[in-house]
């Protein structure tokens, strides 16, 4: 097998012409014999580099609407065959099958069409079959063949060639991973979008692919490796993110910051959420982004050090100075004011993230998680419960005030890890139990943080008292619902359907309480 490999013929057909005429001009210099289709052809002609069409190469005409124009032996044989066994090379000569020495094809813009809501049939059109197909070929054989499927592979290409006067084993089995991803995720695409249009939301064969945007310094822990992927759907936050300023991004601080950009997108009010550990430890909505940060930090100061805060508005400068007033890891928002990015600024290692807009929580989506042998996929959790949609169960029904603060509640309940019990009051989180293996344990644990953060602040009275209550889940005895009593709640909001909701109930009544049930729960594991 031959290390270094000259390119006496190429094949150029590219829909993303990026570098392509510098690329041609200088496969031309070396005396390349340039196979072009199209547009490309076209391009390259204009540029005044000599080119020979395809059909002319194969003395196949391009038919049925250009559908099939490289589907020939003339093209796949070129590729395929092996210039190191002999009878190859005869059978190339017998059959004038010339060496194609280089690929450079990327594909039809079938993501592309699709992103922008094309009707089905241009959909299909985009579907490309050629390239893929020659794409496959070269990559197969790439002990001869090199292929470039994206404009940054033909700079690696033309760096070899001026330096070492050929393409080298390394390179060509490289960039022939590449294309095998390349067609991979294409394919993975198309059997996506295929399934939605027929109405399979889990069909027998599931493909999905990313595109990797970061090689990370390690994983949850040093001892273990990481890369951030992007899903080709645009969806607005980390994978739209713009970072202004401060260091590198860790796994866990894209897992945090996705957290907390997405609970904020929950309320229409201009809100802060400030996370840590994967968890909101507070949440606020307020008149601006200031005030809103100021009842967010209130809930739990201590946990916010070190935190990560998302915005749902446009960074002002007061609320930047609050937020930079103590140490924060990352900042998200769709954007931040000249104002507000200079006083960032001054805290240099601090990462701030502008993603240019709000992901939709109503939006249909699905998620994954990988598991031993296979992996888990479900649809996005994005279930919201309405005023109209509450059932009161008890004696006594909520408040205006208390109604709102329900609703306020059971969103952030969507986002904190199960068992969930989240204490509100004024638009605002003041206490939350997240994650325990007990319910009435995570409802006495928001409740002992909502008086640790009252003593913080000056206060004996603790910030539960006279708050609402959400649950992610049904209580499944009384004693869940009578610690929150204890700890000052006045109404609660849960999902109903326990075995011992009449019980639950007669609790909730005997303690004043007004309660609601919504029919629908929110784990999150």
């Amino acid at each position: 097998m031959t290390d270094r490999l000259p390119i006496r013929r190429a094949l150029l057909s590219v829909s993303d012409k990026t570098g392509i005429v510098d690329f041609a001009r200088m496969l031309a210099g070396m005396g390349a014999e340039i196979l072009s289709t199209g547009g490309t052809a076209q391009a390259l002609r204009a540029a005044g580099i000599a080119v020979k069409d395809v059909s002319e190469h194969s003395g196949f005409p391009e038919v049925l609407d250009g559908r099939v124009k490289t589907l020939v032996p003339q093209v796949h044989g070129g590729l395929l065959g092996r210039r190191d066994l002999s009878a190859h090379l005869q059978q190339m000569e017998q059959h004038g099958l010339a060496p194609i020495d280089l690929l450079a094809v990327n594909l039809y813009p079938f993501e592309a069409t699709v992103a922008k809501g094309a009707e089905f049939d241009d959909c299909i059109e985009n579907i490309d079959i050629g390239g893929p197909a020659m794409i496959r070929s070269a990559a197969k054989n790439h002990a001869h063949v090199v292929v470039c499927t994206e404009p940054l592979h033909l700079l690696r290409v033309t760096e070899e060639l001026a330096t070492q006067g050929g393409t080298s084993l390394a390179l060509r089995r490289e960039l022939a991973a590449a294309a095998y991803a390349r067609t991979a995720s294409y394919d993975a695409a198309i059997s996506t979008w295929f399934a939605g249009q027929v109405a399979q939301e889990f069909p027998p064969r599931l493909a999905f692919a990313g595109h990797l945007a970061q090689t990370l310094r390690y994983g949850e822990n040093p001892h273990q490796r990481a890369g951030f992927y992007l899903d080709g759907t645009g969806r607005p936050g980390i994978a739209t993110a713009r970072q202004a300023q401060g260091k590198e991004l860790s796994f866990n601080n894209l897992n945090d910051t996705d957290a907390a950009f997405e609970c904020v997108a929950e309320f229409e009010r201009p809100a802060i959420v400030i996370v840590k550990h994967a968890n909101p430890c507070g949440v606020a909505e307020g008149e601006d982004l200031a005030a809103a940060w100021d009842a967010a930090l209130r809930c739990d100061p201590v946990s916010a050090f070190g935190g990560i805060v998302a915005a749902n508005r446009v960074l002002d400068a007061a609320a930047a100075e609050r937020i930079s007033a103590i140490f924060t890891e990352v900042v998200i928002a769709p954007d931040a004011d000249e104002a507000a990015r200079a006083i960032f600024a001054r805290k240099k290692n601090l990462r701030l993230l502008l993603t240019g807009g709000l992901p939709d929580p109503a939006l249909p989506g699905m998620v994954f998680r990988s598991v031993g042998g296979g992996f888990l996929a479900q649809s996005r959790d994005a279930g919201r419960v309405t005023e109209g949609a509450l059932k009161v169960v008890t004696q006594r029904a909520p408040t205006a005030q208390e109604m709102a603060d329900l609703l306020f509640a059971f969103r952030v309940c969507k986002h904190v890890k199960s068992n969930a019990i989240i204490y509100a009051k004024g638009g605002a989180t003041v206490g939350i139990g997240a994650g325990q293996m007990s319910r009435v344990d995570s409802a006495r644990i928001a409740a002992w943080k909502s008086a640790e953060a009252a003593r913080a602040s000056g206060s004996d009275t603790p910030l539960a008292q006279g708050s609402v209550v959400a649950s992610d889940a049904f209580f499944p005895f009384a004693d869940g619902l009578e610690a929150a009593a204890a700890a000052g709640a006045t109404a609660v909001i849960q999902p109903g359907g326990s075995m011992r909701d009449n019980e639950v109930i007669a609790a909730a009544d005997a303690a004043g309480l007004a309660m609601v049930f919504t029919g629908m729960r929110h784990f999150r594991h």
